[in-house]
């Protein structure tokens, strides 16, 4: 997507995650967007207003009396002319004054006295973020039309570890570029009214009751594409394995953790008009799980464990007949030999488009927040460069968007 004409006023509050705002400013302005500044008095302790008048190349905002521009109403005007106000970092102070309505400083006055669409990325600790003003104050904005990004779940820099972390750069900017694509009189969403099906995550398969076989996936690159296709109107079910990652907004999540668990609850989320694969699913499962831990016996040969296939759910999913998506997609999550391995599956598996991507050891792809995809389909094959897991994503939801529309995929 690009932002070329957009203007969006970033509002930095306080918080040590104001520093990443330094990057969000450099990627929206990659992006074409213009980007003015308002700076808390909060936010200053962490950058300066030379770095941001330096990366943004306007003026920064803030002191709500100044009368050095237009008679201290160019910071009005600012907001008035932009197509987007950001918050990011939203602290748990900021977003209370916006859900109450107070307006005593530069930054609470900007966002009470605009009427353009506002999206709040929030960065706090684990415990305000929980607390139940702040969820109630949340709520509020989220009634009144406020749009939300994150926080991401991990370790903070207080120490503690939980929800609270500012939502990573490019997820930020691909939430403005959705927020921006959406808004404006007569905007529709393109995956408005479709059904879709995303699967993530790992599957577990017993051995016993404390072991079991499974896989590195982290889960991050099926949810992201859940939330990228949510973010396109499109009414999601993300069947999840075992992850330690938040759900995406606006996706309902079914949680599972076999193979034969996965498969049932993705014909349960039928009929859908898409469906992408991108659980890392077991290929085998033990075919009789102990119901009782399996004890070491010292001298005695290690267990033999007997494997059946799982059920393969890409291709299930991909059969001919009514209960098919229109589109189907999946991973070939590969160390070698990418693009012959996904030719091979998606004349294998029947199914629409396949993206291949390295999970060799040097790729940090599992488990990191990038990944580098190969998609091909009947009508070609395609090397995405090395992108952001959201940006794929967003690419992924695109293509589907405009394939369901009748466009080229």
């Amino acid at each position: 997507m690009t932002l070329a004409g957009r203007r969006i006023l970033l509002v930095i509050a306080g918080g040590i995650a104001a520093y990443k705002s330094l990057d969000l400013i450099r990627r929206l302005r990659e992006r074409g967007a213009t980007v003015r500044c308002a700076l808390t008095e909060g936010g200053a302790h962490f950058v300066t207003p030379m770095s941001l008048a330096a990366l943004s190349e306007q003026p920064v905002f803030e002191d709500l009396f100044s009368l050095t521009d237009d008679h201290g109403m160019s910071h009005i005007r600012a907001s008035r002319e932009s197509d987007l106000l950001l918050v990011a970092p939203a602290t748990a102070n900021l977003i209370a004054k916006m859900a109450h309505g107070l307006a005593d400083d530069l930054a609470s006055t900007l966002l009470l006295a605009s009427d353009k669409p506002i999206l709040v990325a929030p960065s706090m600790n684990v415990v305000m973020w929980r607390h139940p003003a702040t969820q109630a104050n949340l709520a509020i904005l989220r009634s009144r039309g406020v749009l939300q990004v994150g926080p991401g779940t991990g370790e903070l820099a207080c120490g503690e570890e939980g929800s609270g972390r500012l939502a990573e750069v490019m997820d930020i900017v691909a939430a403005v570029e959705t927020a921006l694509a959406n808004a404006g009189p007569g905007a529709t969403k393109p995956l408005a009214g479709r059904r879709a099906l995303v699967t993530s995550g790992p599957t577990y398969e017993p051995i016993d009751p404390v072991r079991f076989i499974g896989n590195r996936s982290s889960g991050r690159q099926g949810h992201a594409i859940a939330g990228a296709l949510a973010r396109l109107g499109a009414d999601v079910t993300l069947v999840s394995g075992p992850v330690a990652l938040p759900d995406p907004d606006g996706v309902t999540v079914v949680r599972i953790e076999t193979a034969a668990e996965m498969l049932a609850a993705c014909q349960a989320a039928l009929p859908a008009d898409v469906a992408v694969c991108a659980a890392a699913v077991a290929d085998w499962r033990v075919t009789a799980p102990a119901r009782q831990k399996t004890r070491k016996v010292e001298g005695a040969p290690p267990p033999t464990l007997t494997l059946t296939q799982n059920p393969d759910i890409l291709a299930t999913l991909s059969a001919p007949g009514p209960a098919r998506p229109a589109r189907v997609g999946g991973f070939a999550a590969e160390t070698h030999d990418l693009v012959d391995h996904a030719k091979a599956k998606l004349a294998r598996k029947g199914c629409d488009l396949i993206l291949a991507n390295d999970v060799s050891e040097s790729s940090g792809t599992f488990g990191g927040d990038a990944n580098q995809v190969v998609l091909v389909s009947a009508t070609g094959i395609e090397e995405w460069p090395r992108l952001s897991k959201t940006e794929v994503a967003s690419r992924l939801a695109d293509r589907i968007a405009a394939r369901l529309a009748g466009g080229p995929a």
